[in-house]
């Protein structure tokens, strides 16, 4: 028996050398795995973790998308087309701003739609207006965002020579304070219930004045025609506030109407803003009360 007792010893350092490289090279494994997950990063200046940063192993997240049901022009009862503003600056609306990390692509939102623009993923329409008219390059998008490069000659103090020096401006996504959606409320006779579904999304920015920096006005970016888009977006996760588990998609994110946003504009007669029809605080009034309209009429259907 005493002969057995190094082979027992040796069995055992064995077995223990090769679970420590086993381990070892599990940690380089996921290491590797989660580097080369994050190479869909929509912010250039994101760099991802060389290591396991986490107390568990994430596993990677397949998402898809669930098709829209379709909707018969003989079962529409009644429609609404109506458009919102999503104010980023608002505390339910935190998401939209938030940096990004390893999960959520890096970004802010603003920045998903710009990199899926870039990879030609997704199509970007001109601001001229919100129907789709004109698609947009991606070379006339990033002029919109950057404007064009400054040349300003500079004297060589030394030679005296002229030279012309190309300023090129980069994209600060903290100047897009709000969005524009176009959606369509319909009430579907076949589900018997109220089907909203989202057209577009327009990214707006502040027009500052440049020399007192007062705010002028609000000008869109592009359009980008939603449903051509859920596919993208459904491959980032929204940041949750309250617990950094449990994680929407975008496209679940708008699906579910998670966001607070305002009417700016229903479908009418004159095609006029609440604002032009109610300036003031009437106007934020007649929003609130056309928002009411618009929910109560499920219940009117039903009734009469």
């Amino acid at each position: 028996m005493n002969i057995l007792n190094p082979y027992k010893i040796a069995a055992i350092a064995a077995s223990l050398l090769a679970g420590t490289v086993s381990f070892a090279q599990n940690i380089t494994d996921q290491g590797q795995t989660q580097t080369a997950g994050n190479n869909e990063a929509v912010n250039t200046t994101w760099k991802p973790s060389l290591v396991s940063d986490g107390v568990y192993d994430r596993t990677p997240h397949t998402m898809q998308t669930l098709s829209w049901q379709s909707v018969r022009e003989a079962d529409v009862l009644w429609k609404k087309r109506v458009w919102r503003e999503i104010d980023t600056r608002q505390k339910q609306n935190v998401a939209f701003r938030y940096p990004g990390d390893e999960n959520t692509g890096g970004g802010y939102f603003i920045e998903i739609l710009m990199d899926a623009v870039k990879r030609g993923k997704v199509k970007a329409y001109s601001n001229f207006d919100d129907r789709f008219t004109q698609a947009l390059s991606k070379e006339q998008i990033l002029e919109q965002m950057t404007g064009k490069d400054d040349s300003t000659p500079v004297v060589d103090p030394v030679t005296g020579a002229t030279k012309i020096v190309i300023t090129h401006k980069d994209f600060n996504p903290d100047v897009v304070t709000k969005y524009r959606i176009k959606e369509d409320w319909i009430f579907d006779r076949n589900l018997g219930r109220m089907v909203v579904r989202i057209i577009g999304i327009a990214p707006y920015i502040d027009v500052l004045d440049p020399n007192t920096l007062e705010f002028r006005a609000s000008t869109p970016l592009f359009w980008i025609y939603y449903p051509e888009a859920r596919e993208v977006l459904s491959q980032y996760e929204v940041y949750n506030p309250d617990n950094d588990v449990q994680r929407l998609t975008w496209d679940d994110y708008f699906e579910g109407r998670y966001f607070s946003s305002r009417i700016l504009k229903i479908s009418n007669p004159f095609d006029e803003f609440i604002s032009t029809q109610h300036p003031g605080m009437e106007g934020l009034y007649e929003a609130q009360r056309t928002n009411e309209m618009i929910f109560n009429k499920e219940h009117d259907m039903w009734v009469y």
